[in-house]
């Protein structure tokens, strides 16, 4: 092994990667080992998690925030926002994240092998293909209105959401630069750099929803120009950290070998789309089906503020999400078994405990907290009846995208994948369809069947976790490098 302080596997060590020329952890045979292994992983957890979870919270926060303003504009923009922000944005948001969740794998994989000079190829080809994703989508944007009366929503609701949709089309486009710019920093744990960013958009984005939601009284109008503006500022500030060298051979500038390929890249980009799609597209259909109810504004927002909530919880999950597939990835390109699935019960651990704090801090604020987000009593004391849900929701959900990110690390998209299918659309939708309507148990009814759908999932996918040869997983990892670096596998040059 070239031991040159220049060397790709130093620098990799040296930027926390924690994987390089350090050696795979040995058998855990006792419990002294166990808790010695798990505080030595839980500060390369936390090294990651803490910055990506801030990220994740700042990012979901600007739409939130927009959210909680349209709230005290009127009960027909919280509905109208809420329905394109869950809806029409989700749906794209979905298919984007899980289109860029391709560069996550292979980025990882790479940096953990030392592949450094593939890292920004990876994110040329994965521009191109969610630019053109992007241009697709919009005909969703443009068409919104008549897409929604067309699945039964009601007029005032469809043609409202329908305007906000066109106002928000260059924020389908920031989600295609965006997602690639982060999938490729968070592979060399830069996440710092993204927290930082994040942070001081969600400070302005805040001052400005107010200035010119209420203040100025612009309504979702200047809401819509806000969110728009500060998703682009992102783009602006990673791009400006990329370009001004200071990610050294992971980026060398724009090449011509991003158009190589890109039917192969394409189509593991939409195996991943589908899975991280069929979760995201879930609590979606949760909305959808609200709106079918009596008195479906007050059902729509009552859920949707509850689901905003929820949003936020899962956000610190998908910085678990984001930390374990930067770990699991690496050290399977590493070819550290043992450590990559250690990694996985120390991320479970953290994500249930994190989960039930929360649970409990929204129980002891159960009474104060629905008068934030709407001026409607009848819509706080809906919330406040959900809140048994939502707090099994956030224990449930904290755990579940966590485990994604190790499917994501370990390249397994198209089988879990169809794991969702059948928990979530065979089992969970059925399901709450029943209790909430042939039962008679409306939103709470609906929620609890799809809840359940996804306890389920949740359930295989530790199942799953438990029985992987994490001996072969690595070995993969090696033949998906070469495969995607175009070097030649062992059979080949033979």
């Amino acid at each position: 092994m070239d031991t040159n302080a220049d060397s790709p596997l130093l620098i990799s060590r040296d930027a926390a990667h924690f994987t390089g020329d350090v050696e795979d952890i040995p058998p855990i045979n006792g419990i002294t080992e166990f808790f010695n292994q798990f505080g030595v992983e839980s500060k390369k957890l936390w090294y990651l998690a803490a910055p990506a979870i801030f990220t994740s919270v700042c990012q979901y926060s600007l739409g939130a925030i927009t959210q909680t303003f349209a709230g005290h504009v009127g009960t027909l923009d919280l509905a109208a926002f809420s329905i394109e922000n869950s809806v029409i944005a989700g749906f794209s948001f979905g298919i984007m994240v899980g289109m860029g969740s391709a560069l996550e794998t292979l980025c990882g994989q790479a940096y953990g092998a030392g592949q450094i000079s593939m890292l920004g190829v990876y994110m040329q080809r994965s521009w191109i293909i969610l630019f053109v994703t992007s241009l697709i989508l919009m005909f969703l944007y443009i068409f919104a209105t008549p897409l929604l009366l067309l699945i039964g929503q009601t007029e005032a609701i469809s043609h409202a959401a329908g305007k906000m949709a066109l106002w928000m089309i260059p924020q389908l486009f920031a989600y295609a630069a965006n997602f690639p710019l982060a999938k490729f920093l968070q592979a060399q744990s830069k996440i710092m750099v993204m927290s930082y960013i994040s942070g001081g958009t969600l400070v302005l984005h805040t001052f400005f929803s107010w200035l010119f939601m209420l203040k100025l009284g612009w309504g979702l109008w200047g809401g819509a120009v806000v969110l728009n503006l500060s998703w682009w500022f992102m783009v602006v500030g990673q791009m400006v950290y990329i370009l001004s060298g200071t990610c050294g051979q992971a980026w060398s500038g724009f090449s011509w070998e991003a158009f190589s390929n890109l039917w192969g890249f394409a189509k593991l980009s939409f195996a991943s789309a589908i899975m991280l799609c069929l979760e995201s597209w879930y609590f979606m259909l949760l909305i959808l089906f609200a709106g079918y109810l009596t008195n479906a504004e007050v059902a729509v927002d009552a859920l949707s503020i509850c689901v905003n909530i929820l949003g936020w919880g899962v956000m610190i999950a998908l910085g678990f999400n984001a930390a374990i597939s930067v770990r699991v990835s690496n050290e399977l390109g590493a070819t550290h078994p043992r450590t990559a699935k250690f990694s996985v019960v120390v991320v479970v651990i953290f994500a249930f405990i994190i989960g039930v704090l929360l649970a409990i801090l929204l129980g002891i604020f159960r009474h104060q907290y629905p008068a934030l987000f709407a001026d409607s009593l009848e819509v706080q004391q809906a919330v406040y009846a959900l809140t048994p849900l939502l707090a099994a929701c956030l224990i449930i959900n904290n755990i579940q995208p966590a485990i994604s990110g190790v499917a994501i690390g370990a390249g397994w998209q198209a089988v879990i994948a169809y794991i969702n299918i059948g928990c979530y659309y065979i089992f969970g939708v059925p399901l709450g369809l029943t209790l909430g309507f042939a039962i008679n148990w409306g939103v709470k009814g609906i929620w609890m069947g799809m809840l359940t759908g996804t306890v389920v999932q949740t359930i295989i996918l530790i199942w799953i976790c438990v029985r992987t040869n994490w001996d072969k997983e690595a070995s993969m990892a090696e033949e998906r490098i070469r495969k995607w670096s175009g070097q030649k596998g062992v059979e080949e040059e033979k």
